[in-house]
């Protein structure tokens, strides 16, 4: 299925990797629904910036019977199911190396807010596109990782911690869905330049990242995005269950 025919759910997407993510598929004319939870003035002025082919749409991921009701909701306003899925969402995380709590400040509750936003968004947002997606045998499931589970440059254990998790449920997802036309990948870059989540992110973090990157430059949200399209696109039809690294090779798996 081309580009400009699919109608894609982006958690997430009112600021940041999500802004660009719809901003990318908008250019490439898919349907692109601007899922947010509380940035609803940025995600309804993204929207009517992007026209008709986008709508805002509020959801806690973490809440199934929300995320069913978007799902409805953007099947009512395109006429059309969705066909793909891009999980980016952030639940209340910053990359702030001075603020991350050590490993005796932790708690479960740290972790669980992280596993919740990450693993559990994710399966909601699938649940509940999965039936159309067997029907119309095809689907796009794309899941936003980080390099920093294999490269901590800044221990951020909690995040980290359930984007590791990410990559199984990738994996097992894409091993169950295959046979009905569907596949599920990650993309993994690693603290991009800039996002609102890594504004608090020092310079000398970045300094340190662009001294030990091949390219010699910090990734961008737009740069993360593209590969998001590829994945969606017909080139990446014969790709699934994989974790593609998008840092400038400073992790190189």
């Amino acid at each position: 299925m081309e580009l400009r025919e699919q109608t894609v759910l982006i958690t997430g997407a009112s600021r940041g990797v999500g802004e660009e993510l719809a901003r990318a598929f908008a250019k490439e004319g898919s349907n692109v629904i601007i899922n947010y939870y509380k940035s609803q003035d940025k995600a309804e002025n993204l929207s009517n910036e992007l026209g008709d082919k986008a709508i805002a749409l509020q959801a806690d991921i973490r809440k199934s019977q929300e995320v069913h009701k978007m799902v409805e909701e953007a099947k009512q306003y395109f006429k059309t199911p969705i066909t793909t899925i891009v999980n980016n969402a952030l639940i209340d995380f910053e990359f702030n190396p001075v603020t991350q709590k050590n490993v005796a400040e932790l708690s479960w509750a740290d972790f669980a807010k992280q596993f919740e936003g990450t693993i559990q968004g994710a399966l909601n947002s699938v649940q509940a596109c999965l039936d159309d997606m067997k029907e119309l045998g095809f689907g796009r499931i794309i899941n936003i990782g980080t390099n920093l589970f294999q490269n901590p440059v800044v221990a951020y254990h909690e995040y980290t911690t359930a984007k590791a998790a990410l990559v199984g449920l990738t994996r097992n997802m894409a091993k169950e869905l295959g046979a009905y036309g569907i596949t599920v990948n990650m993309m993994s870059g690693g603290l991009l330049r800039q996002t609102d989540a890594s504004k608090v992110t020092s310079a000398e973090v970045f300094q340190i990242i662009e001294s030990s990157t091949p390219l010699q430059k910090v990734t961008t949200p737009r740069e993360l995005a593209d590969v998001a399209l590829f994945f969606a696109s017909p080139w990446g039809r014969a790709i699934t269950g994989q974790n593609l690294v998008v840092d400038g090779g400073l992790v190189m798996d």
